[in-house]
């Protein structure tokens, strides 16, 4: 029986995806794999056993992914799943940027008095401007950013998109409208507002900072719902202060972007509706149980996608660096057990490889250590 950890409260939809085959809670101990959501996992020990991480959301900075894949621990994420409830609040957090209506709100809730006569003479500290014929910029057109892209076209906004690493089917999903930057200063320089949709890595840490604000133009606004870390907050500050932005709005609230006057912070809702909750959780448990019963991987963030389809009877799943001779190795480790190999799929990504390999003969624990012996090999998974 697979044994599932739980380190969050997980849609009980995606729960129900698993058989009474698997043994799931949060109270399993020595798991073969763990479902995820913001619980933080650096700091947590990992036992031999564990050989999948499937984090019910896109971002995966709680996880260390690196020192995962060094242990053959595959790392899942669920792309797009969270895509539509993000798109909302971005649509949300445009006219959060435009207007100050959460000042509005905050003023009209301490009128006491002839509150009509109050509302008409003090309302105009609150106006702001429309967002139709402005000009939005979207860096990053994954699964929200190019859902925000076509949602913004539609209200009427020019927009303008650049994401360098934009895969196929997300370009097949933009509207032909939506205008190509070629590169970021294009998007700073051409925008009434910017909306970040990249994940947060070394290279996007602080990409929003004093020297790319002001290619800005003035007045711009800008929206993060990604992550905090795109965004040097003291550049910000200090461009909200002096008029240059004219409004910031984060779904990642800090110390540090709380109770500052032109910053909307929103408290992380971007994913939380009931629909992004039950798609993140059906996505991970389906990436956990192709993995753990067919070695299919889909959605890994440190090793490559990497499927075949079952025709013989025993499946092996070789996790590997990806480093040359390593697929003339395997074979030769494999014929050397006399293992003859039916079929064999391989694919790498960056340092990290695997190989599943069918062969209709049984394979026993020494004939796999023996193979998990050769130089390179990180783990060697044996599929019922």
């Amino acid at each position: 029986m697979a044994k599932i950890q739980l380190l969050n409260k997980i849609s009980p939809i995606g729960l129900k995806q698993f058989s009474a085959d698997y043994e799931i809670g949060d109270a399993v101990t020595a798991p073969d794999a763990i479902m995820v959501r913001s619980a933080a996992m650096h700091d947590m020990e990992f036992g031999p056993e564990l050989k999948a991480i499937a984090r019910a959301g896109a971002g995966v900075n709680n996880i260390p992914v690196e020192a995962c894949a060094n242990k053959g621990i595959v790392v899942f994420n669920t792309p797009g799943a969270n895509a539509n409830g993000v798109k909302e609040l971005a649509i949300a957090a445009l006219m959060l940027a435009s207007r100050d209506i959460v000042g509005g709100v905050k003023w009209a809730s301490t009128l006491t008095e002839d509150v009509a006569k109050s509302v008409e003479k003090g309302k105009s500290a609150f106006a702001g401007c429309e967002v139709m014929g402005k000009t939005l910029g979207v860096i990053g057109l994954g699964a929200i950013g190019g859902l925000v892209a076509n949602a913004a076209k539609s209200l009427g906004m020019n927009v303008i998109g650049c994401d360098p690493y934009i895969t196929i089917d997300g370009a097949w999903h933009l509207s032909r409208a939506i205008q190509k930057a070629s590169t970021y200063d294009e998007i700073y320089e051409q925008s009434d507002y910017i909306t970040l949709h990249v994940p947060a890595t070394p290279t996007t840490k602080n990409m929003i900072n004093k020297d790319t604000i002001a290619k800005m133009k003035d007045g711009v606004r800008i929206l993060n719902l990604s992550r905090a870390d795109l965004v040097n907050i003291d550049d910000l500050k200090e461009a909200l202060a002096s008029g240059k932005v004219a409004s910031y709005v984060t779904d990642f609230p800090t110390e540090d972007s709380i109770n500052v006057k032109g910053i909307v912070a929103i408290p992380h809702l971007g994913a939380s509706t009931e629909e992004s909750e039950d798609n993140c959780a059906v996505m991970a448990a389906r990436e956990i149980m192709d993995f753990l019963e067919n070695g299919n991987i889909k959605n890994s963030v440190n090793y490559p996608n990497v499927q075949m389809p079952r025709t013989a009877e025993h499946r092996v799943v070789i996790l590997h660096k990806n480093i040359p001779n390593m697929i003339s190795q395997i074979t030769g480790a494999m014929a050397a057990q006399n293992i003859n190999i039916e079929n064999l799929v391989n694919a790498s990504k960056g340092d990290f490889a695997c190989t599943i390999a069918e062969t209709n003969t049984p394979m026993t624990e020494t004939m796999l250590l023996n193979i998990a012996a050769v130089e390179g090999i990180i783990r060697v998974i044996k599929i019922a």
